[in-house]
């Protein structure tokens, strides 16, 4: 199948020294029924010899090689400005463990043509583990106080969201035109969660039940682990999430909840490790900092 002037899609693959997990990801890519127009793979100053991998073996992928790691967020950020200076309709995100399906993308931009009214900003996919099970990391936000349009994104087989996470997502342009691009100084953690519900505040996203790809995690594990140093990004981009302007009163106080659990999980596990009460300090230090979107 060619893809018309309204369907053109770049394909965005963030990666960082996952070289053999990044191989299966584009071999997968060029598998698509729908064909993707171009892949581009965002290298985060990668060890392991990726790019070598990417010019070698996928000599048709547009390989933009970062000087420093700046996590997925600038990752996104740096991938999604290369797509959109180059005219494509349909931003398609996913990170390096992403394994699709060959029906993957075509099911996705149908997805978004069915779909009730006006065509959508955003679309996803069905994100699932090894084992088939939803992946936690990646289950979006159903749309649950607005039940008129949940009724009728499920008359036209399609679930009506909130938000989703950077694990093939597709976004038209125009999203970009509107909303601007992720938040590169988040590193990691939340990033896609402000963007999308940036993004879907007053318009419509959907996710796309017949379009399924892998999130291929060593474990089917949600984001923000309590028991690493990096819950500092989780303490300081949530921090810095509620005081922004993607959610609304009513959602922020349902995000607040979750986040003071989080941190309860996080004391409670770390109860006594002093370097890792300074780390979540930090993390609320910087949240508070500077003016949020």
């Amino acid at each position: 199948m060619t893809a018309t002037a309204a369907s053109r899609v770049c394909a965005i693959v963030v990666t960082y020294n996952r070289r053999d997990m990044l191989r299966r990801c584009l071999a997968a890519l060029a598998a698509q029924e729908h064909p993707v127009d171009m892949t581009v793979v965002v290298d985060n100053a990668s060890t392991d010899g990726t790019a070598d991998l990417v010019r070698d073996q996928f000599p048709d992928v547009e390989l933009l090689s970062l000087e420093h790691n700046v996590g997925g967020a600038g990752g996104f950020e740096q991938g999604l400005s290369w797509a959109h200076r180059r005219g494509y309709e349909w931003l398609w995100l996913m990170d390096d463990d992403t394994l699709t399906l060959p029906s993957t993308l075509g099911a996705l931009l149908d997805g978004a043509r069915r779909a009730p009214g006006r065509e959508p900003l955003l679309v996803c996919s069905d994100v699932r583990w090894k084992d088939e099970r939803l992946h936690p990391m990646n289950v979006p936000l159903p749309r649950w106080r607005d039940r008129g349009h949940l009724a009728q994104a499920a008359a036209s087989g399609l679930l009506a969201v909130r938000y989703a996470t950077f694990v093939s997502v597709a976004l038209r342009r125009e999203a970009i035109d509107r909303f601007g691009l992720p938040l590169a100084h988040y590193f990691i953690w939340g990033d896609d969660v402000e963007f999308t519900a940036r993004v879907l505040r007053h318009e419509r996203g959907y996710l796309v039940p017949q379009s399924r790809v892998y999130h291929w995690t060593p474990e089917p594990h949600h984001g923000a682990g309590v028991d690493t140093d990096r819950f500092y990004y989780h303490a300081r981009n949530s921090l810095q999430l509620l005081r922004g302007s993607s959610l609304s009163p009513v959602e922020r106080v349902d995000y607040g909840r979750y986040y003071l659990r989080s941190i309860g999980r996080y004391l409670v596990v770390n109860r006594g490790d002093r370097r890792r009460l300074r780390i979540l300090l930090r993390g609320l230090r910087d949240g508070l900092r500077g003016r949020p979107r």
